[in-house]
């Protein structure tokens, strides 16, 4: 997946974030956390439908592209459009990583795995 430098459409103060939001999904979606493995909402939900950002409700994933990925977050081989998510790098932790965002907000939304032949989304919240 290609680096693609996010401009958020949806701009809020952190203040206005915090409100909104619980604050698991604030640390993870604004702040860029990662929930505990095999622990959220979503890492082991097999339902049909669509996934979208928690923070502004741009659809991002369809359940057909879900896989188990073994990691304990839920896992996707592409994105609903390739417009719908941006990449960034992330240099935390001393690893060179690629964020996968939110393109309508900027939300943290995992990394991307290089798993087999192609990239994979891991995503955190």
């Amino acid at each position: 997946m290609p680096e693609k430098v996010v401009k958020p459409e949806v701009v809020k103060s952190d203040e206005e974030w915090r409100r909104e939001l619980t604050a698991e999904q604030y640390q993870v979606a604004r702040r860029k956390g990662t929930e505990p493995a095999f622990t959220g909402q979503y890492w082991n939900h097999h339902e049909d439908g669509t996934y979208s950002c928690v923070c502004c409700g741009n659809p991002l994933f369809e359940s057909e592209t879900k896989f188990d990925s073994g990691t304990g977050w839920p896992s996707f081989s592409a994105p609903i459009a390739p417009e719908s998510v941006g990449t960034e790098t992330d240099s935390a932790y001393g690893m060179r990583r690629v964020e996968v965002v939110c393109n309508k907000c900027g939300a943290h939304l995992g990394h991307v795995l290089k798993m087999g032949l192609r990239p994979r989304v891991c995503a955190t919240a």
